[in-house]
């Protein structure tokens, strides 16, 4: 892995912020009503869906690239992903002119398989329930001295996704409280750094798949567990257990770790399409499940929400919500 020269801070987020300026989008916020009545709070949706490969992975994974130096940029990159760090990745590396290799599993949405070969990536494939991704990939940047960029256990990309609220912050102002979706913690690492730099009052909540509660349960264990790969339907969020760079970071900032079913999940997709027509994956609408489902009580407060992506192709989405 490339040496990286700074801890997580709000000031390695504003650098990041610099890296990114005129390359990522700057993401709209949404607002409704309905949505306002149905929670009692005032509530900022964050809609990192409208970012350049569709999710908010593009903000770490250009941010890591661009922080490398030109020798390592020509040796290449190399990660596993899912799907929306793979598609984020492949771009990133292509926009910084390099190459890039994602290992992913066998079952990743083919929708996100095919951006990713769409924007350079080579794909390889491996099972997540018998194989170890991270063996795997580590095998790969030994052998061809490809470097090896985490999806979310790595600084760079903790501050690239840290812009989501740093951005946000500077849209909505006096946020009470932010509420983010968490699979390996690089988002959440991010936006709690900057939140509590920038807002230090405001409450912050990682909210997991119930299948996946990796985090809850370190938080009540007292250190990191690892469990079964989850079962959900939220793919971005099928991590078997908290970062080793990520949860120094989160514990101690985040209030609690929440959990919404596949059921809740649907049923905020759902909602995001009929009332605010916006096409949202699983793992995207998992903070917002949270409050909608009565998970997280925020009334009478001013709540920022990450809709974290996007990437869901039709035929998925209408077997989702049917």
């Amino acid at each position: 892995m490339a040496e990286v020269a700074a801890p997580l801070t709000l000031a390695t987020i504003e650098q990041a912020a610099e890296r990114l300026d005129g390359v990522a989008h700057r993401t709209p916020v949404f607002t409704s009503r309905t949505l306002d009545e149905r929670v009692g709070a005032s509530v900022f949706l964050k809609a990192e869906s409208f970012q350049r490969s569709g999710a908010f992975k593009f903000r770490g994974a250009y941010n890591a690239v661009a922080s490398l130096t030109e020798g390592e940029r020509q040796r290449g990159v190399v990660t596993n992903s899912s799907g929306n760090h793979a598609q984020a990745l492949a771009l990133a590396a292509s926009l910084c002119g390099t190459t890039s290799v994602i290992v992913m599993p066998e079952d990743a949405p083919a929708s996100k398989a095919a951006a990713t070969e769409g924007y350079g990536g080579t794909i390889v494939r491996y099972d997540r329930y018998t194989q170890k991704r991270t063996d795997i990939t580590e095998g790969i940047a030994a052998e061809t001295g490809r470097i090896f960029i985490p999806p979310y256990d790595h600084p760079a990309v903790m501050a690239g996704q840290g812009t989501v609220a740093t951005e946000l912050h500077e849209q909505v102002s006096d946020l009470d409280a932010l509420v983010v979706c968490v699979g390996g913690g690089g988002l959440l690492a991010g936006c709690a750094t900057a939140t509590a730099a920038l807002r230090p009052d405001a409450r912050i909540f990682g909210v997991e798949p119930e299948a996946g509660d990796d985090h809850r349960r370190s938080r009540q264990a007292g250190e990191i567990v690892t469990i079964d790969v989850p079962v959900t339907i939220a793919d971005g969020q099928q991590t078997e257990s908290p970062g080793m760079l990520t949860w120094p970071v989160t514990n101690p900032l985040v209030e609690d770790f929440p959990v919404v079913t596949d059921d809740e999940i649907r049923d905020t997709m759902r909602f995001l399409f009929e009332r605010m027509k916006l096409v949202v994956e699983p793992s995207g609408a998992t903070a917002l499940a949270a409050l909608l489902s009565g998970t997280i009580d925020l009334t009478g407060l001013r709540v920022g929400v990450t809709i974290s992506g996007g990437n869901v192709d039709v035929d998925r989405f209408a077997e989702l919500l049917s």
